[in-house]
């Protein structure tokens, strides 16, 4: 048979595989909101043959277009034409740095023709573009919300994700590494060679490529996110090692230590400023169903289990990870606040400037990358979660929507969240390749918190 025919069948017999895989799977008898909150509901788990699939396909922002803002709030585009950006952190000077990335190589990650067609179905979703590999500078220099200059302050990385500054050095967790960077305040690229503070699980597989880093509040300490490389133990448990945690890095010793486990993919991290505590944003499990399993928030604490892969929110045995370990489940901790289920919750911060009205800070703003595993789709926007005294005080509010066209087509999908030098809510959009900058509506109330941000 000639190849170009054999090419031609198989890709029939795939579009069909394809066709068949979309048509089965379940649909939510939940609302996403029923599954959100300090007590979600947890039906019984829906394991069907086949996984539910239903992506949005990644089409852009249309010329001028922008996501829809709640009402007080208003919402312009801080920075466009970037290259997949995910992740944000600003600088004491303002400056904000975007990391431009996307998935290193791993070959070993979903073979076999449920891995191809896993692939087709996210790269339509925006998520297969090769990575840019490098952190972007840009600066405001008119004051006017929208960054003018753009400059390549590291480039050559491998897949960089998280970002902070302590004192004069700037670590950057790449996908297998963390690393170190000599910084001067106002430079717009670094030069210099990183130092390796340490490697961190990667691979063939790395499926859960992406690794954040935060700093404790006295610059002693760095956190580190590692996510787990399946689903639910899939791929055996000796892949697992090292992963689905937080590592806990002494900055003067550069010893590293695990602080927490059993966190499918956390991602965000955040210092809740009302209790001091770390809070993370955690992928969880997928394939049981349209209502399962709610991604989450929660606070962190130390040598704590969350479950994963054994149980889920708390106590509840998912009986697909082999071997059972129910004395390690026994200790399992019930996260704080879920965000609903499959939403791709991954952006966390916790608003304590005085740019937005009142009524946001201390709270938490979390970017939902948005599902592929549920019908309907669940995500696709940034919420906020109320807080008083250190805790979720009420539902979640959307902050930013209409990332989903009329058609269910993914204009943007928002990632990484953070604030800029003036207060304002900075949002990465990594289909929309744009950074979105949220402020009040009210030309007053900017004016007002701009003269106290000066005082």
């Amino acid at each position: 048979m000639h190849s170009s025919v054999r090419t031609t069948l198989f890709a029939i017999t795939a579009l069909s595989v394809v066709l068949m895989l979309i048509g089965c799977g379940d649909t939510a008898r939940l609302q996403v909101s029923d599954g959100t909150g300090a007590n979600p509901q947890l039906p019984a788990p829906n394991k069907t043959l086949f996984p539910t699939m239903k992506t949005a396909k990644a089409v852009g922002w249309p010329a001028g277009a922008t996501p829809i803002a709640a009402s007080g709030l208003a919402v312009n585009a801080y920075a466009s034409g970037l290259d997949h950006p995910r992740w944000l952190y600003t600088l004491p000077n303002g400056d904000v740095l975007v990391a431009e990335t996307n998935a290193p190589p791993k070959p070993d990650d979903s073979k076999g023709i449920r891995g191809w067609i896993a692939k087709k179905i996210m790269a339509g979703a925006g998520a297969g573009v090769p990575s840019a590999n490098r952190i972007t500078l840009l600066r405001d220099t008119k004051g006017d919300g929208v960054a003018d200059t753009h400059d390549v302050f590291l480039k050559g990385l491998n897949s960089p994700f998280g970002m902070a500054l302590v004192g004069n050095t700037l670590y950057v967790a790449d996908s297998d590494a963390l690393l170190s960077f000599p910084y001067e305040a106002g430079e717009t690229t670094i030069t210099a060679a990183p130092t390796k503070v340490m490697d961190l699980p990667a691979g063939t597989i790395n499926h859960h490529w992406t690794k954040n880093v935060i700093a404790s509040l006295d610059g002693r300490k760095l956190y580190v996110t590692v996510g787990s490389n399946s689903n639910v133990g899939e791929n055996g448990l000796a892949v697992e090692k090292d992963r689905a945690r937080i590592l806990e890095v002494d900055i003067a010793s550069g010893t590293s230590r695990v602080f927490a486990t059993g966190l499918r993919n956390p991602n965000g991290m955040a210092w809740q400023p009302q209790s001091g505590a770390l809070w993370t944003a955690v992928n969880e499990r997928d394939e049981i169903g349209s209502d399962l399993v709610p991604d989450y928030m929660t606070s962190v604490k130390d040598g704590a289990f969350y479950g994963w892969p054994f149980s889920y929110y708390g106590q509840h045995v998912d009986v697909r990870a082999q071997p059972q370990n129910p004395a390690l489940v026994a200790t399992a901790i019930a996260p704080d606040y879920a965000l609903g289920p499959h939403t791709a919750s991954l952006g966390l911060i916790f608003y304590t400037a005085h740019l937005l009205p009142a009524h946001y800070e201390n709270g938490a703003f979390i970017g939902q990358h948005g599902s592929w595993n549920r019908n309907p789709r669940s995500g696709y926007k940034v919420i906020f979660v109320p807080f008083t005294n250190g805790q979720p005080s009420g539902p979640a509010e959307d902050v930013l929507t209409g990332f989903l066209n009329g058609n269910g087509e993914a204009q943007g999908r928002p990632v990484g969240v953070t604030t800029d030098g003036k207060g304002a809510l900075l949002v990465a959009d990594d289909v929309g390749n744009v950074v979105w900058r949220v402020t009040s509506a009210s030309p007053a109330a900017q004016t007002t918190a701009s003269a106290a941000a000066s005082q």
